[in-house]
């Protein structure tokens, strides 16, 4: 082990990268042209046809839509294409020992890949490759979300996120499975506002107001939802001005996967294009 970290590089492409988090920041109308595309769309299409026996199959072994899971793996790493360029033992050691604001978190995440090694991984650590931050594979899952979460569901004694598209799929279907998603639940509707809407700002996207309770404070969901059903407010800052949601538990566990409302928004409406396009006879 200290053998192998001895051979970890500090790159400062890595601490110039995580110092401008690019997407962050910016309003939803600007947000949404990065991940829902046309041809992220047409790709996700693509992407489900090819593989549609296995993702049905994990869909309904795991409870999640499988134009989720496609979703997730489009906006991630384009299907595949861009799962990232850096060693992650150079991106964990980096962020751990050059990066203050988060270096509890990066060590935490560099010990448990050594924890990972002969175990759960399929290659030796010092050739994995991810992102900047150390994230790995198709599904962009840090060594804690691997030794959570990840499944070797093909069997052949290893997790590989990389070239097992059963293992892919089948471990960002459990990662939402474990975090409480809902089978046949909504994710978010549209709400139409009343003139006299009781105005609220909720602190995150955990839904903690019933459904009937939003629609007395003048918010009413365009597609019919129980009324008992948790949910909370989302606001966005539209192409076409104010956009107002009502989002669920489900919604809520696509931010346990990436926090921002905007990611989970986006991974949804790709999700949702996705699966129109896959009803959609091919040409």
């Amino acid at each position: 082990m200290l053998a192998t970290l001895a051979g970890a590089k500090v790159q400062q492409s890595i601490l110039d990268a995580i110092a401008r988090p690019a997407e962050a920041t910016k309003p939803w109308k600007d947000y949404r042209p990065l991940f829902v595309t046309d041809k992220r769309i047409t790709d996700g299409v693509a992407f489900y046809r090819a593989n549609r026996a296995l993702l049905e199959r994990i869909g309904g072994e795991y409870g999640v839509p499988p134009e989720v899971i496609v979703a997730i793996i489009g906006v991630e790493t384009g299907y595949g294409k861009i799962p990232g360029r850096y060693r992650v033992l150079d991106a964990l050691s980096t962020l751990a020992f050059n990066y203050p604001p988060r270096a509890k978190f990066f060590r935490g995440e560099l010990k448990q890949l050594f924890l990972l090694h002969d175990k759960q991984l399929a290659y030796p650590i010092d050739e994995l490759k991810g992102s900047y931050a150390g994230a790995m594979g198709w599904g962009q899952f840090m060594p804690t979300s691997i030794q959570k979460w990840a499944k070797d569901e093909d069997g052949d004694g290893r997790i590989d996120l990389w070239n097992s598209l059963p293992d892919i799929t089948a471990s960002v279907a459990n990662y939402f499975a474990e975090h409480g998603w809902q089978k046949g639940e909504p994710v978010a509707v549209r709400a139409q506002l009343a003139s006299d809407a009781h105005a609220i700002a909720p602190a995150n996207s955990e839904p903690v107001y019933p459904l009937q309770q939003m629609e007395a404070w003048g918010y009413a969901p365009v597609e019919r939802v129980n009324a008992q059903t948790p949910s909370t407010l989302l606001e966005l800052d539209g192409e076409n001005g104010p956009e107002y949601w009502l989002t669920f538990k489900n919604f809520y566990v696509i931010t346990r996967y990436n926090k921002s409302p905007l990611y989970s928004m986006a991974v949804w409406q790709l999700a949702q294009a996705i699966a129109a396009g896959v009803a959609t006879p091919a040409s």
